[in-house]
């Protein structure tokens, strides 16, 4: 008996001490982008499980809210917003508000509406509409023609040319809804990317994340690394996707005001506690260039920004230059 006891703790004293606390990584394609995620768990099915967790939930989320499938919410209120009112989810009325909101705050420079023009670039075929075509269409190009009706949730698209596109603050969204999956899971230290978008649950073990900004003009370099802890930082940049015509980048951020490329800044990152309100803001700075960029964050009280101009110098805002 004595032995058969004995054989039984040492299994047991084998099993806990396989099950150690680490880091866990993986990473996946979704979203149009790549997907990062590194949890610490007490074993490796803790770690799976939670990264499971993200993928299926940035999944949900593209499924809700991409322009490229024909099923998503947002496809088929591009199908039919503009000739009744559509009922959509909670959480895509609220993400629309908040849309909106942004559009206010940055004076019209973030506004999803763009997609009346951008839908007529294709940045893989190297393809851009002429002057003629973004001149007709323009007149779509303004948050103020989505009505949204709040007792509803119905959205109406008051132009009947209006499409809308939440490139701009969909990944941040999911990666907000990421992280709030892994702290039901009571993860507390987590890094939660989507392409430009990153969220930080608390930090690596006593030492913080180093997070780095891309050179917009080398791909291997880092124009910067940054120190950070339980924040989160958006990056939007001139060469996620473009093409070169004649010496001319053609990117995707457009500016609402022209329906083409914005050309101040080469990129704009955005350091703050919302993957959500980052990403519009990363968009809003890049349209807005140096100067009206960096007096709009430099109002807000909880956010910071890195931005690199056209001629490749660095600005920091208020926050930053003070530390």
């Amino acid at each position: 008996m004595a032995k058969w006891l004995g054989s039984i703790l040492v299994g047991l004293v084998i099993t806990v001490g396989a099950a150690r606390a680490d880091w866990y990584y993986d990473d996946a394609a979704i979203m149009g982008t790549n997907i990062e995620v590194q949890v610490w768990a007490d074993t490796e099915r803790a770690g799976q499980a939670a990264i499971d967790a993200v993928f299926a939930e940035m999944e949900r989320v593209n499924q809700q809210m991409s322009p490229y499938i024909e099923s998503s919410e947002l496809s088929r209120l591009n199908a039919s917003a503009a000739t009744a009112p559509v009922v959509v989810s909670a959480e895509l009325f609220a993400l629309l508000r908040y849309a909106q909101q942004m559009s206010e705050t940055s004076n019209g420079a973030f506004d999803i509406t763009f997609a009346s023009v951008g839908f007529h670039y294709d940045y893989r075929a190297q393809k851009r509409p002429s002057d003629e075509v973004i001149a007709s269409q323009l007149a779509a190009v303004n948050y103020r023609h989505l009505e949204l009706n709040t007792e509803q949730h119905s959205v109406f698209y008051a132009h009947p040319d209006v499409r809308i596109d939440l490139g701009g603050i969909a990944k941040g969204h999911a990666v907000d809804k990421a992280i709030e999956k892994l702290k039901r899971l009571g993860v507390e230290h987590a890094m939660v990317t989507a392409g430009g978008d990153t969220r930080l649950l608390g930090d690596r073990l006593g030492r913080p994340w180093l997070v780095g900004i891309r050179d917009p003009r080398k791909a291997d370099r880092q124009a910067v690394k940054l120190p950070l802890s339980n924040t989160a930082i958006s990056t939007s940049g001139d060469y996620e996707r473009y093409f070169e015509e004649d010496g001319q980048r053609y990117h995707h951020i457009l500016s609402p005001a022209t329906g083409k490329s914005a050309s101040m800044v080469q990129s704009v990152s955005v350091i703050g506690p919302s993957s959500t309100t980052n990403d519009a803001l990363s968009t809003s700075v890049f349209v807005l260039g140096l100067e009206a960029g960096m007096a709009l964050i430099n109002s807000l009280p909880t956010v910071e920004a890195i931005i690199l101009d056209n001629q490749r110098r660095m600005h920091f805002s208020a926050g930053l230059t003070d530390q």
